[in-house]
């Protein structure tokens, strides 16, 4: 019997040696051509990836850069010294704006007057200020009001950290200089009210609109124009610029070199060191820093006082 050949039916639908390679070669290129493309999207994603964080970096350091780098902006009319000068009958002395860029000019003092001049650097939410000024605020009116003395006041703002957020040293600095720019006559009596109106550090500070209603009861004029100003902190730049010039200094018609901590009381050059709340101690300095060409007699007896932290 037989069975013939099945070569020819066992190779049906089966490729050749040949047919196997090229099958293989497509196979290759396939898996070749895949890998390629999963190659050029990583590096697409890569890339992309890097340049979002390129963007994202070049974002933040200009932010850094912004934030840090202040524009210089004009300093308030009356405030040329980087402090308003408040002379007989509580009248300011009147001088131009800092310029954007220009350095302050310091008061030129004449060694040969019989007027005492007092320097003040306070901060208006500083404890050791409110007690200075408690002691020692009305003595100093009387010697200013009669013309016995001067006094130069310079507000800083170093205490926004105990502000709650509100930075209400630099608030309350900017509305001194905005009642200096419109209102100068009313300066003082503004002075006056921040001390007596003082808000305990740690806490959020006076409202915009409470310092726009002590400046209307200090009888300052164009209030309109100051209570815009204390809104929109309209001299904010220039009360951190003079900040950071009175704590690198050098600070004029003074034996220092800058301002380390407020309230700093400079009389006829030379720093208070005493007691802030001992008004004794401060008469009797005033006293010996005038010499004989001031009225002993209008300085308060001494008197026992509390102790305290001294000025500066």
């Amino acid at each position: 019997m037989s069975f013939g050949s099945t070569d020819g039916q066992l190779g049906a639908g089966q490729p050749g040696g040949n047919q196997r390679r090229d099958d293989a070669r497509e196979k290759a290129k396939s898996i070749r051509e895949q890998h390629r493309k999963q190659e050029r999207k990583t590096r697409l994603i890569v890339q992309s990836t890097v340049i979002l964080f390129s963007v994202a970096l070049i974002g933040i350091v200009a932010l850094i850069l912004i934030t840090s780098i202040r524009p210089v902006g004009p300093g308030p009319l009356n405030m040329r010294s980087d402090g308003i000068l408040i002379g007989e009958g509580f009248v300011a002395a009147q001088t131009a704006a800092t310029r954007a860029g220009q350095d302050p000019l310091p008061t030129v003092r004449d060694d040969d007057s019989d007027v005492i001049a007092i320097d003040l650097y306070v901060d208006y939410f500083c404890t050791i200020c409110g007690a200075f000024e408690e002691a020692n605020g009305e003595q100093i009116a009387t010697w200013v009001e009669s013309g016995a003395a001067t006094v130069e006041i310079h507000p800083l703002a170093i205490l926004d950290r105990v502000s709650q957020g509100t930075k209400y040293s630099t608030r309350a600095a900017n509305a001194a200089a905005c009642v200096a720019n419109y209102s100068p006559d009313a300066f003082f009596a503004f002075h006056t009210a921040l001390f007596d109106n003082r808000p305990k550090e740690n806490t959020v500070g006076l409202s915009d609109a409470k310092l726009i209603d002590l400046a209307t009861k200090a009888k300052a004029t164009r209030i309109a124009s100051i209570s815009d100003c204390i809104t929109e902190q309209k001299f904010k730049v220039w009360v951190a610029d003079a900040k950071d010039r009175a704590l690198t200094g050098p600070i004029p018609n003074a034996d220092i070199d800058a301002v380390t901590s407020p309230p700093t009381v400079i009389v006829n050059g030379v720093k208070y060191t005493g007691a802030a709340n001992d008004s004794a101690a401060f008469s009797k300095f005033v006293v010996q820093a005038a010499g004989t060409a001031f009225n002993e007699d209008s300085v308060p007896s001494p008197s026992p006082s509390p102790s305290a932290s001294p000025a500066g």
